[in-house]
């Protein structure tokens, strides 16, 4: 099988999907905006490489793939970055090849019209709506109430994301959004409840791999407060009956969108109003996040994703050993980072289950605390009970502290 792949020289993760399809056989063409000598090693075992301004642009991608095309048969274009797929689906829709269309990928990024689709379908999801001016977001909030969330119609993560809490807040939100100057926003019932992710890889429209990781505490006001070491943690209670519900709500999103071959990676609620369905994307979840799922399962994801789409099937399952998760820990102040207290430690307490860490050295500029769980320094982890896999990246979040100035 002929694969090209979309940007795999950069980010640096990218690679292992290459180092994936290669492993299982395929031809791989690449096509990237750095040059293939960026691959290293790596970039010799390619069947090809093609350079192009950017991979966003549509016409770029579309004359690479093409090129690719006139030399030899091409079965599958991939792109596993969130800002690739759209302009991956719309080349395989102008060169006919198979995989996410352009209909699907517009579900799989523009909030409302996700919403509204998966509604209809009976997928339970919080009232939403795209709104481009005041009036349309005060006649949503009339009719649903505050809090409210307004946010990029194709946001990732909690990017552009902000609550309101009462009419007195929502000017200086507009402003900030941009819906003053006629910013198109989705707007969102506000869910009270626990946050999490729900990762698959599917075949033939099948899941054939899931996850299920938590968020302590909820994305926005992680993303908000600085006194906060947020976590992920990807359970390896997959079996337990309290997944039952989420795991078929997943499986009826892939089937009602038509999916076939893909990562994904799906957002839920769970709080008073029961199980809601928030968001999906067709690609990997972000934060390294594919990496624990690794770590916790003694596997390579990277080649079964590779072995879905060359083969069409697993040839490796999940063991489910281990709980994997992730502590950001953030710096005190914006500055520069001088130092840490209590690493030492932590390492003595907790250094077998340690899966890896970054911790930048000193004189390393600090990054906004909105910047993201993989922002400043981070401790990954693993261990059998979940609970206690918790209990610890909470000490090492609590103990572990970032000194700057």
């Amino acid at each position: 099988m002929h694969v090209l792949f979309v940007a795999p020289e950069f980010p640096h993760y990218q690679r292992r999907f290459v180092q994936g399809l290669l492993e299982v056989g395929a031809r791989v063409t690449g096509i990237g905006e750095r040059p293939r000598e960026a691959l290293g090693e790596l970039g010799n075992r390619l069947h090809d490489y093609i350079r192009v301004p950017s991979v966003c642009h549509v016409p770029s991608l579309v004359g690479a793939v093409k090129t690719a095309q006139n030399k030899s048969w091409v079965d599958r274009l991939e792109a596993t970055v969130e800002a690739h797929v759209m302009a991956a689906a719309e080349a395989r829709q102008a060169t006919g090849i198979p995989g996410l269309t352009v209909r699907q990928a517009v579900l799989c990024r523009d909030k409302p019209e996700m919403k509204a689709f998966l509604r209809s379908k009976g997928i339970p999801c919080a009232a939403s709506t795209g709104a481009s001016s005041e009036a349309e977001v005060l006649e949503f909030a009339a009719l649903h109430g505050y809090p409210l969330i307004l946010k990029p119609r194709d946001g990732a993560g909690a990017a552009g994301t902000f609550r309101v809490n009462s009419a007195a807040e929502l000017p200086a939100v507009l402003a900030a959004t941009g819906v003053r100057d006629g910013r198109d926003v989705a707007v969102e019932e506000f869910i009270e409840g626990h946050e999490g992710f729900y990762d698959t890889l599917t075949i033939g429209g099948e899941v054939a791999l899931d996850f299920v990781s938590h968020y302590y505490p909820n994305v926005l006001p992680a993303m908000r407060n600085r006194s906060v070491s947020p976590t992920i943690v990807a359970t390896n209670r997959m079996a337990e009956s309290g997944y039952d519900e989420l795991r078929a709500m997943g499986a009826k999103v892939v089937q009602e969108m038509g999916l076939g071959t893909t990562a994904t990676h799906m957002e839920w609620f769970f709080g008073s109003k029961g199980l809601k369905f928030s968001e999906i994307g067709a690609r990997p979840p972000g934060v390294g996040q594919w990496d624990l799922y690794a770590e916790g399962n003694e596997f390579d994801i990277y080649r079964q994703w590779a072995a879905a789409i060359v083969h069409g099937r697993l040839d490796q399952g999940p063991s489910r050993r281990f709980a994997a998760g992730i502590v950001n820990l953030r710096p005190d102040r914006d500055g520069r980072i001088q130092g840490y207290d209590g690493a030492d430690e932590l390492q003595r307490r907790f250094g077998e289950w340690v899966i890896d860490a970054h911790l930048p050295p000193p004189g390393t500029p600090t990054q906004p605390v909105e910047a993201g769980y993989m922002a400043n320094a981070w401790v990954r982890m693993k261990h059998p009970d979940y609970d206690e896999l918790r209990r610890m990246l909470g000490e090492v979040g609590a103990l572990l502290r970032v000194r700057a100035g």
